[in-house]
C-alpha cells in the first residue's frame, strides 16, 4: 500500500512537470487560445441571445466581437489620450526631478562629505550601465512586440472559431468521457460558463467604481493626471495583492516630485488604501453575486507559477484558471478534495 502511494505521488509530480513543460514551450500558441477561451465563455451568453432572435451565427459574433473592440479601443484612446497630456508637461516634471537632485547633492557633499566630482563619477557609471542595458532590453522589446502583435491578432479569429464551431468542440469533448458521465459534463460546462460570465460581469463593476473613487481622492488631493492614475490603478488590481502596488508608485512620485513634500505621496497610500478597504468590503461582495473563495495560498502560487511560465501574461490568466478549476471541484464529488485544499474555510 505504502509502496503504491509512493508511485502515486511520484506519478503526480513528473505529470506536473510534463504540464509545466508543456505550458513553458508552448506558450505561443496556449497564451492566444487561452485568452481566447476566456473571451468566448464572455461573450457566448450574448452570442447565443442574439441567435434566439434570428441573428445568424456569424453575425452574432462578429457583433459581439465589435462590441468587444469598441470597448477596448474607447479605453486604449482614453488612456493614450491621458499618457499624451503626461507628456507634454513631462518639462515640468524633469526641472523638478533636477532640483531635487541638486538638493539631494548638496545634502550627499555636507553630510557625507561625497563631492560633486564622485557623485558625477557614479552617474556617468550608472548612464553607461543603463544605455548597454537599454539597448538590450529595446532589442528585446521590439522581438516581444512583433510577436505579441501576431498573437494579439491572433486572439479575435481563435474567439469567432470557438464560438463557431463550439457544438462540435463540446462534442469532442464529451467523447473523452463515459455516457453515464456526459449530463453531469455538460452541466458543469454550462454552469461554469454562465457563472464565470457572471463573475466577470460583476468584476467589470468593480473595476469601474474603483477607477472612479481612485480618481475622486486623486483629484481631491491635487494629483496631476488623476483620471489617468486612477483607471491604471483601477486595472492593475486585475493582479490581486501586487497590482496596487504597481499602481501606486508612478501617482506617489508625481505627488512628491510635484508638491516636494512627503504628505502628498502618503496621501495617495491612504486613498488607495480607502478605496481597496472598500473594494474588498462592500464593493466586491455586491457587485459580484458569487463571489470565488479561493484563498490567497494559491492564489499566490498561481500568480507565481504564471508569471514563471507566462510572464505577465501568465500572472492574468492562471487566477481564472484556478477559479475555473475551484468551480468545477465544487459541483464534482470526485474533486472535493481540490474544492477543499482550494477553498478559504468559508464555504
Amino acid at each position: 500500500m505504502d509502496t503504491q502511494s509512493k508511485v502515486d505521488w511520484l506519478k503526480l509530480l513528473l505529470g506536473i512537470v510534463l504540464v509545466a513543460a508543456i505550458l513553458y514551450v508552448g506558450k505561443s500558441l496556449f497564451i492566444p487560445l487561452s485568452f481566447a477561451l476566456l473571451i468566448s465563455f464572455i461573450l457566448y451568453p450574448i452570442c447565443r441571445w442574439l441567435e434566439m432572435k434570428k441573428v445568424p451565427r456569424w453575425g452574432a459574433i462578429g457583433l459581439c466581437l465589435f462590441l468587444l473592440l469598441s470597448v477596448v479601443g474607447l479605453l486604449g484612446w482614453l488612456l493614450v489620450r491621458q499618457m499624451m497630456r503626461f507628456t507634454k508637461e513631462w518639462p515640468g516634471v524633469e526641472a523638478k526631478l533636477i532640483l531635487t537632485w541638486e538638493k539631494l547633492s548638496e545634502h550627499l557633499e555636507h553630510a557625507y562629505n561625497i563631492d560633486t566630482d564622485r557623485q558625477k563619477e557614479w552617474l556617468q557609471g550608472l548612464a553607461s550601465d543603463a544605455a548597454s542595458s537599454a539597448f538590450n532590453m529595446v532589442q528585446g522589446v521590439v522581438y516581444t512586440s512583433t510577436v505579441g502583435l501576431v498573437l494579439l491578432l491572433l486572439i479575435p479569429v481563435y474567439v469567432a472559431l470557438i464560438l463557431y464551431y463550439r457544438e462540435q468542440l463540446v462534442h469532442g469533448l464529451f467523447l473523452l468521457f463515459r455516457k453515464d458521465e456526459q449530463k453531469k459534463i455538460r452541466l458543469i460546462l454550462q454552469e461554469t460558463i454562465i457563472t464565470y460570465y457572471n463573475f466577470i460581469k460583476g468584476m467589470a463593476i468593480v473595476y469601474l467604481i474603483v477607477a472612479v473613487l481612485n480618481s475622486i481622492g486623486l483629484l481631491l488631493l491635487g494629483i496631476p493626471h488623476a483620471i489617468f492614475f486612477g483607471v491604471v490603478a483601477s486595472i492593475l488590481t486585475f493582479i490581486p495583492y501586487v497590482g496596487i502596488t504597481l499602481g501606486a508608485i508612478l501617482p506617489m512620485a508625481i505627488a512628491w516630485v510635484t508638491y516636494d513634500t512627503i504628505w502628498y505621496p502618503i496621501g495617495v497610500i491612504i486613498v488607495f488604501g480607502i478605496v481597496q478597504y472598500l473594494e474588498a468590503n462592500l464593493i466586491f461582495p455586491w457587485a459580484v453575486s458569487y463571489r470565488l473563495r479561493v484563498n490567497m495560498l494559491f492564489t499566490l502560487l498561481a500568480i507565481v507559477a504564471g508569471g514563471i511560465l507566462w510572464g505577465a501574461s501568465g500572472m492574468i490568466l492562471f487566477i481564472p484558471f484556478l477559479a475555473i478549476l475551484k468551480l468545477i471541484a465544487d459541483k464534482h464529488e470526485q474533486m472535493r478534495p481540490i474544492s477543499v485544499l482550494l477553498g478559504n474555510g468559508k464555504d
